[in-house]
């Protein structure tokens, strides 16, 4: 039986929200209709995640995520070898380099079908003003390439629209799902083995930061914010798990603020759900954000949080309900907040069961795979092709047909 090819674009092969994000929608796509594989640049824990899972990847050594113009047409040129030789009908891309090659690519081999996902724009106030306008005009550009655009978070579709990104007709809003199963299960074990592992102690209030050692998530702020907390919540400790490029700089500033002791440095993590569970509440204080995945997880666990009001935070968090919200970069105001939920444990726990329902009803992974292959169904048909719809019955592919023109 033939089954429509799927190729999922990702630009570095990291366990991140999108990364996350784009496995959790290929282990939900049906295999007895759809074939699909994943293209990113090689190694990583993404890539051995898709492999242990039974599906195929294509590496592309020259797919980097800085600009690099050389690098970046031999990794065009890359993908449209690798589109037409694996015969492929929907190519389906994802981040702002991988988005924009890959759909660049998928049009310049005749892919009958291109859906592209937004998961953030790289034109936020931490790039530089020339960086902004060139992100914003190559996005611009992009979007006319893409025959469906999903986006993650209702934020993201008004940030697109403004900066005249949104296609009318042509997109959809499908939130980022999580295994919410997995992270309820967990949130009802005992933590205090995990917390051992950790070098926690039981009375320790654990605070934990989910996220890569990168810019952009806040790490610095939540330092300052434990320093601010301390005083008054002595035994406060901030779990970051994650690594990435800023830890060294992140030890030094904890012991220039006196809270080293009180910072565990728990490295990357596969047991995502465990962890959650052990923490009091969580934070992501992101300085931009297409969702916060994070979010979900520690929702899911039963946790309150508190985040940033950023991005597509807001749809994921509600202020005063599930979590609360304070503006990115303001140290004092993650304090205080974090403080107030660390001392009045009752509310965080009234906050950590609204948040789990309302993460239950609207963001788990199976709806969010299920409304995917829907865009991927419902493309395929527009573009003429016969077989996989949601009735049944065999796939019956013709042959990949050129498409006229590349914009």
């Amino acid at each position: 039986m033939n089954r429509i090819r799927v190729l999922h674009f990702h630009t570095l092969p990291v366990v991140s929200g999108s990364g996350i994000n784009t496995f959790l929608t290929m282990k939900g796509t049906p295999a007895d209709r759809f074939r699909v594989a994943l293209a990113c640049a090689p190694g990583g824990r993404l890539v051995e995640l898709v492999r242990a899972a039974g599906m195929d990847v294509h590496e592309i050594p020259s797919l980097v995520q800085p600009l690099r113009p050389a690098r970046d047409l031999a990794a065009l040129a890359a993908m449209v070898r690798l589109l037409r030789r694996e015969r492929i009908h929907v190519a389906h891309t994802h981040n702002s380099k991988a988005g924009f090659l890959g759909r660049l690519a998928a049009r310049l081999a005749r892919t009958p079908v291109v859906v592209h996902t937004v998961h953030g724009f790289a034109f936020h106030d931490a790039e530089s003003a020339w960086r902004r306008r060139l992100f914003r005009a190559l996005e611009r550009m992009a979007a006319d390439w893409a025959d469906h655009t999903i986006f993650i978070s209702q934020p993201l579709i008004e940030w697109a629209d403004r900066e005249g990104i949104l296609r009318p007709g042509r997109y959809s809003k499908i939130y980022s799902g999580i295994d919410v199963e997995s992270f309820r299960r967990h949130a009802a074990a005992d933590p205090t083995p995990v917390r051992r592992s950790l070098g926690l102690g039981p009375g320790d209030r654990v605070v934990g930061l989910v996220a890569k050692l990168w810019e952009g998530k806040g790490h610095r702020v939540a330092l300052e914010a434990l320093a601010r907390i301390r005083p008054e919540v002595p035994e406060a400790r901030l779990l970051l798990v994650g690594e990435g490029p800023l830890e060294p700089e992140l030890r030094r500033r904890a012991a220039e603020l006196g809270v080293a002791d009180a910072v565990v440095f728990a490295g990357f993590r596969t047991r995502i759900a465990e962890i959650t569970a052990a923490c009091d509440l969580c934070i992501l204080p992101s300085f931009f954000e297409g969702m916060g995945r994070v979010l979900l997880e520690a929702g899911a666990a039963g946790r309150a949080v508190v985040a940033s009001r950023v991005g597509g935070i807001p749809d994921v968090v509600e202020h005063g309900v599930t979590g609360l919200l304070v503006p990115p970069g303001d140290a004092r105001a993650l304090a205080r907040a974090v403080r107030e939920l660390l001392c009045d444990p009752e509310r965080a726990a009234r906050m950590g069961r609204a948040a789990r329902e309302r993460i239950r009803e609207r963001f788990d992974a199976g709806v969010m795979a299920r409304r995917i292959v829907e865009v991927y169904e419902a493309c395929w048909l527009r573009a003429g092709g016969r077989g996989p719809a949601a009735a049944g019955g065999p796939a019956l592919l013709p042959e990949v047909r050129p498409r006229a023109g590349v914009g």
